[in-house]
């Protein structure tokens, strides 16, 4: 099924998506040694490329995929890039994508200044697009993913357990990403402004689906996934599953142990604890709901907005995709 819905998604844009590919990885190549190994190291992640393909598929929608949209896809990805490999060290994380991080290879010295270097290349390639409202989206949501890192810092010493900043949280990081990756599309293929802007709240609805899938994922132990269950947890982060089955309960046991994950000092056996209070009192059902609202405002969009029946099919399919994904 997973393989079926990849290739539903990428069947209108094949051609496309290897050129994608192709001047995404020679983007991430150098000839000095320790900086080489460093991208090359990155570049083995490969993933499945679903921003970009995002991007592809919603120029190809509103008119065709120019060389300003393969530009854009590229350094909206580095950017991506560049932020996982910087937030890895914020994080201290010594794993991405079940691979050794930067960090965990070589140094935080060197993978903040990897992590310049991919930011750098990724505005160069912003550049090439020679479009102001390109440049100005990236440098935007540079600004909007940090905010967001900053934000999430802020709120792991807040003692309010809040659903509504979770949200904000998502709002300026995920979501961002992707709400800019579709506005970006829409705009280098000519499209209305008023369906850029329907475009955005599409990527919007799509990156808030995609966070709560992955956060839904730290209440289950997989490889496939890249990190243990409760790891949210272990860093100081109460996500919405959680979040939910506090509030609903206000079980005075567990809120304290809610509140001993934000200060950092909850153990092991605590955080188990936890998880199976929020599977207990439908944490999970609640998040799969929230996803499925987010999937419904989604559809509406295609519905007003995407005629061609391949793009159609395939954006019904990435949206699946995301909600049914295991990693």
């Amino acid at each position: 099924m997973r393989m079926d819905l990849l290739s539903l998604i990428q069947q209108p844009i094949q051609t496309d998506l290897a050129t994608f590919i192709s001047r995404f990885n020679a983007s991430l190549e150098h000839s000095d040694g320790l900086l080489s190994m460093a991208l090359e190291h990155i570049k083995q992640r490969g993933g499945k490329r679903m921003r970009p393909i995002l991007i592809l598929l919603l120029a190809k929608n509103y008119g065709t995929i120019t060389d300003a949209a393969h530009h854009a896809a590229v350094g909206l990805e580095l950017l991506h890039t560049a932020s996982l490999v910087h937030d890895d060290v914020v994080d201290e994380s010594s794993e991405r994508r079940g691979q050794s991080s930067v960090n965990a290879t070589y140094n935080n010295k060197v993978a903040v200044l990897v992590g310049d270097y991919i930011l750098s290349t990724a505005l160069l390639h912003v550049a090439y697009t020679q479009s102001d409202y390109i440049i100005n989206s990236l440098a935007q949501l540079g600004r909007t993913l940090s905010k967001g890192e900053i934000l999430q810092l802020t709120n792991i010493q807040n003692e309010e357990i809040s659903e509504e900043v979770y949200y904000q949280v998502i709002e300026q990081k995920t979501a961002a990403l992707f709400e800019t990756c579709a506005a970006v599309a829409a705009k280098a293929a000519g499209a209305s402004n008023e369906s850029i802007e329907a475009a955005r709240k599409f990527g919007r609805d799509l990156g808030t689906i995609f966070q709560i899938r992955d956060d839904i994922f730290d209440y289950y132990d997989s490889r496939e996934i890249g990190k243990p269950t409760g790891n949210d947890m272990a860093e100081g982060k109460l996500t919405l599953p959680v979040i939910h089955a506090l509030h609903v309960t206000a079980d005075p046991e567990m809120l304290k142990l809610g509140k001993k994950v934000k200060k950092g000092n909850i153990s092991p056996e605590e955080i188990a604890t936890l998880v199976a209070f929020t599977k207990a009192n439908g944490g999970i059902e609640y998040a799969e709901q929230r996803m499925n609202e987010y999937r419904i405002s989604a559809l509406q969009f295609i519905d007003n907005e995407v005629k061609d029946p391949d793009i159609r099919a395939a954006l019904i399919a990435y949206i699946d995709f995301v909600i049914k994904r295991k990693s």
